[in-house]
């Protein structure tokens, strides 16, 4: 650190004010004379996307080869920590080994519609999930010296006028949802670099807003490494660097170093502010610069990937037409059986190293086309498909969404899957033969032939190794264990943010605050297509014995969380356990309940394992927009066990002890919320007896009783003042009373 200080000290204004910017697309600049080195970032959430020539940030030109990860959207069906980890690993080596000092991801933004043109690239629409699992990684990445940059923070959740437009969200949404997956990996993995989003939130651009970069990400969470814009995403270089934005990305104009050099000329920028930006660069990139060679295997890298793409593998129906043997007697279907789509477009395209399809691991199966990768299929091409499934016994179609639908940089307008491959699918279904359907798509999809069809293998983009993983599920020489980490609606406008999605021209209000997801299917108990956490299993498993430390919780305290899983079948498999929390205290309107721990657990057939979760106060609390801080309430909550959000399977009760809200009895104060609590009814109760209704008038109806009771109760005090002709000398002695009783 004061080897550093010293440094900037020798620094001329002008190196100062170039090292907070890029010197082309990839490189920060270097003080050759200083020997402070230009280090190199890359993209690469599931691979590392080096350029050597042509440089952009939408996937335009060429890359190296490097091995393909599954995308993030398959990785989080996994709902496995060390998996990612791994993944992590694997990635940082490469890094290093290619010179690479920054890996620009993972991206943890939330899943807030299906609709959003990156989804593919996003872990979850839970945010627990979403930080455990980016969490893994980074700690992957990092552990082998190279740096990550947690993106995009924040509330980046559309790709339409993603540069300009500004996220309407309350503060307690930013908390509960779009916050606490880049919370924990800041506070738990300690990432080199956070890139801050294109968008304004509530007005403000990310860049430029220093309650999002300083207040929140640096003072609330100890956040010490820099921050870094998306690609062209500075508008005003001055009030960046003021809010806590560091480096600048691309580089290679050099009219912002000179805007940042006058500032501080002429006072408007203080040399400190400047000086601090430098001084969290250099403390990341000095020791990465050093980390430059390391042995990594693209061969094992590919069986890594293999491994973690059927480990992600949702089996979302199996009406007993999987696992299958392969033969003459199955017909493979769709052009994605020969070239998988794998992989998203944009900043995260990966030249693959290799990318096999499904066929080339089916030995002896029979193929037709049916219909192309651009899910284009000519009439010919259904009755030859239709003419080869009449000697088959089982059909196999590997469909998907085209490379077109979803991408970096735009964002669908419905969630059908091409009209040729629901046409060809309902015809084959029509002909009599069991018809396997895999999918590979990076968002749900609708799937109106889900009644009709045998079974359904949701492989997501799961990167060069999909089409190995995918041969590998289906003829059950693995055995599928992945979960949904997003809900499948059954229609676009049953998603909560259906009439806000993507906003007007300016701005997109997300009105449905933290109901995102399940929270809102579940709470509204909507029917859906398929429930967050859900995924089926070659076998079965058995849930009991939910047990709890205490039967009581206070703040300061663990609970301890018990039971027992056992596969009841007669094949080895692995069940991820799904522990959730639901508040009934009533204190704050909630979600019906919120993921809150998961475990994924190998069983072999008839055995059994005890899962042990452990839950603190943020388990239980809730962001109050009063205080602007987590509050645990008091009440009774129920913690709940089971295979999805939609099928739990234990429950236990537990009562919370902790912190009653902040109270401040006022002129809006009601009737009803001072009867609420103890300390102020008494106070009331010899107030209002002349502002009670019914008992004094027999003539009163029910009805007409029950319309005064409802008014009273719902009349601020200054009603009641008006009512009871109080005084102000009186009004003020009883507000005082009753805020001396709460206290007291």
């Amino acid at each position: 650190m004061d080897d550093i200080k010293v440094l900037i000290k020798k620094m001329t204004l002008e190196e100062k004010a170039g090292l907070c910017s890029g010197s082309d697309f990839w490189h920060t600049k270097a003080v050759e004379r200083l020997s402070v080195p230009a280090v190199m970032v890359s993209d690469g959430p599931h691979g590392l996307r080096k350029q050597e020539e042509g440089s952009d940030h939408l996937g335009i030109h060429d890359s190296i080869k490097a091995v393909c990860f599954p995308a993030a959207c398959a990785t989080a069906c996994s709902f496995d920590r060390t998996l990612l980890r791994e993944m992590g690993s694997a990635l940082g080596k490469e890094c290093r080994a290619e010179g690479v000092a920054v890996l620009l991801g993972p991206a943890v933004n939330i899943k807030r519609s299906p609709l959003c043109g990156r989804n593919f690239e996003y872990f979850s629409e839970d945010p627990f999930l979403a930080g455990e699992l980016a969490c893994a990684f980074v700690q992957g990445v990092q552990g082998e010296g190279a740096g990550v940059s947690v993106k995009h923070f924040a509330a980046n959740n559309q790709e339409t006028r993603r540069m300009s437009v500004s996220s309407e969200v309350s503060e307690r949404a930013l908390r509960e949802i779009y916050f606490p997956a880049f919370e924990k990996v800041v506070k738990d993995a300690k990432p080199a670099t956070v890139m801050c989003s294109y968008n304004k939130i509530n007005g403000v651009y990310a860049s430029e807003n220093e309650w999002l970069l300083t207040d929140v990400l640096r003072n609330e969470w100890g956040f010490d490494g820099f921050v870094v814009s998306d690609w062209y995403a500075v508008s005003d270089r001055v009030k960046g660097l003021k809010a806590g934005l560091d480096l600048e990305m691309p580089g290679g104009d050099e009219e912002n170093d000179k805007k940042i050099v006058a500032a501080v000329r002429s006072g408007e920028l203080p040399e400190e502010v400047l000086d601090r930006a430098v001084e969290r660069i250099l403390r990341v990139i000095l020791p990465l610069h050093k980390e430059r060679t390391a042995p990594f295997d693209r061969e094992r890298d590919h069986e890594k990937a293999v491994s973690i793409a059927k480990e992600s593998a949702v089996l979302l129906k199996n009406e007993g037409a999987l696992p299958l043997a392969l033969g003459e007697d199955v017909l493979f279907v769709g052009e994605f059986a020969r070239k998988p789509r794998f992989q998203g477009g944009g900043s995260s395209h990966i030249n693959a190293w290799r990318a096999d399809g499904a066929l080339a691991f089916a030995q002896g199966v029979r193929y037709v086309r049916g219909f192309g990768t651009d899910g284009e299929g000519t009439e010919e091409e259904l009755k030859e498909a239709l003419a080869a499934a009449e000697s088959a016994k089982t059909v196999v179609v590997f469909a998907g969404l085209p490379d077109r639908y979803e991408s970096e940089g735009y964002d669908r307008t419905n969630m059908r899957l091409p009209e040729a491959e629901d046409r060809l699918i309902d015809a084959l279904c029509e002909a009599g033969q069991k018809v396997v359907v895999v999918l590979h798509n990076g968002s749900p999809v609708e799937i109106p032939w889900i009644g009709k069809v045998n079974a359904v293998l949701e492989m997501y983009l799961a990167g060069e190794g999909a089409g190995e993983a995918a041969v590998r599920l289906l003829t059950g020489a693995a055995n599928p264990s992945g979960k949904l980490a997003e809900s499948f609606p059954l229609r676009l406008e049953d998603t909560p943010s259906y009439l806000n999605f993507p906003g007007d021209r300016e701005r997109v209000r997300y009105a449905e605050d933290v109901f995102v997801g399940y929270r809102y299917y579940d709470s509204k108990k909507e029917e859906v297509l398929f429930p967050f956490g859900y995924g089926l299993s070659y076998t079965t498993f058995e849930y009991s014995d939910l047990k709890l430390s205490s039967v009581e919780w206070r703040e300061g305290e663990r609970l301890k969380v018990t039971l027992t899983v056992t596969n009841t079948g007669k094949r080895a498999g692995k069940e991820i356990v799904e522990l959730y929390i639901s508040d009934q205290s009533g204190e704050a309107v909630r979600p019906v309940h919120e993921l809150k721990g998961f475990e994924k657990v190998a069983l072999q057939p008839g055995e059994s394992k005890q899962v042990t979760f452990e839950l603190g106060g943020r388990a239980f609390a809730f962001f109050d927009e009063k205080t602007h801080g987590w509050r645990v309430p008091n009440g009774k909550f129920v913690v709940e066990a089971g295979a999805s959000s939609r099928d739990l399977r234990l429950f236990a009760e537990v009562v919370v002890h902790g912190r009653a809200a902040a109270f401040r009895v006022d002129g809006d104060t009601t009737v009803e919320q001072l009867f609420a609590h103890p300390a102020t009814r008494a106070v009331m109760q010899g107030l209002l007896k002349k502002f009670r209704p019914g008992s004094s008038d027999d003539k009163m109806g029910d009805t007409d009783r029950e319309m005064m009771r409802a008014a009273y109760l719902q009349a601020p005090l200054r009603t009641v003042r008006l009512a009871l002709n109080m005084t102000k000398e009186q009004y003020e002695g009883l507000l005082n009373a009753l805020n001396g009783a709460f206290e007291g």
